[in-house]
């Protein structure tokens, strides 16, 4: 159920109780990760902290369309697909908006497996059953010559902001995570072993190598032909896990998917 129509933010005033900016709903398989395969039901939260230039949810963070729906209402449509035991919350940024918690809380009183993706640079106490943590590297940032927007207004903002040390060892600490990282390059190599190092040293937590995904940059099939065996052979040198978007794969960029 794509639900990204143009929507103010007076609109919330109209939904009773909690409310979230809802871009899509659907139901589909984990494209990524641990999980990836499990069919889940996907609600796509507006609106992000960050603005990487390879964005692939382009309608939650350099141009956010959304709907107001009510928790209430969310869980109602996420009860409709009966095959699904698993919920996957992401955006954008979910756990920008305080009202996230008490959706994944009103989820696990039903049963439902949570992941929540996130980019880590914001920590919130709620149930989730596993934190899907994509901290974002140097090569995320929206540079002039990279910014879909044309303007790069976001250059430094997105720079300051991507990295939060202490949210990051607080969701590695307090969930089951995975590190999932987009890769454009081997370039990238260096910045991710330090980052992982320095997540260790920030949490009681075992952080293994097999807890680090690499996931290659590509937001269609033809993107990641040029582009997954590369960030594949980088796992195996590095021993860290490749992850597919097997959602591309399968359904390229339809939305939805």
């Amino acid at each position: 159920m794509p639900v990204n129509a143009e929507s103010s933010p007076e609109d919330e005033g109209d939904v009773d109780g909690d409310a979230l900016p809802i871009n899509e709903l659907f139901y589909s398989l984990q494209g990524e990760g641990k999980l990836a395969g499990t069919p889940s039901v996907f609600v796509r939260t507006s609106g992000c902290n960050l603005r990487c230039w390879f964005c692939d949810s382009y309608h939650t963070s350099w141009e956010p369309t959304h709907s107001w729906m009510s928790v209430d209402d969310i869980v109602d449509e996420v009860l409709t697909f009966d095959a699904a035991d698993h919920v996957v919350l992401t955006g954008g940024e979910p756990l920008l908006h305080e009202e996230s918690v008490a959706l994944l809380n009103e989820l696990a009183d039903y049963g439902y497996h949570t992941t929540v993706e996130t980019n880590g640079t914001i920590y919130r106490d709620a149930a989730i059953d596993l934190a899907s943590i994509s901290p974002k590297l140097q090569s995320s940032t929206p540079t002039p010559d990279r910014d879909p927007d044309g303007g790069g207004e976001w250059a430094e903002r997105h720079d300051h902001r991507r990295i939060d040390m202490e949210a990051l060892g607080q969701l590695v600490t307090d969930y089951e995570s995975q590190l999932k990282f987009v890769v454009t390059g081997a370039d990238d190599l260096p910045e991710i072993a330090d980052l992982v190092e320095r997540i260790r040293e920030q949490t009681t937590a075992a952080v293994s190598d097999d807890e680090v995904l690499l996931m290659p940059e590509g937001q269609t099939r033809d993107d990641l032909e040029d582009t997954r065996t590369t960030v594949a052979e980088l796992a195996m040198t590095h021993g860290y896990r490749y992850t597919p978007r097997l959602h591309v794969d399968l359904w390229n960029d339809a939305p939805g998917t």
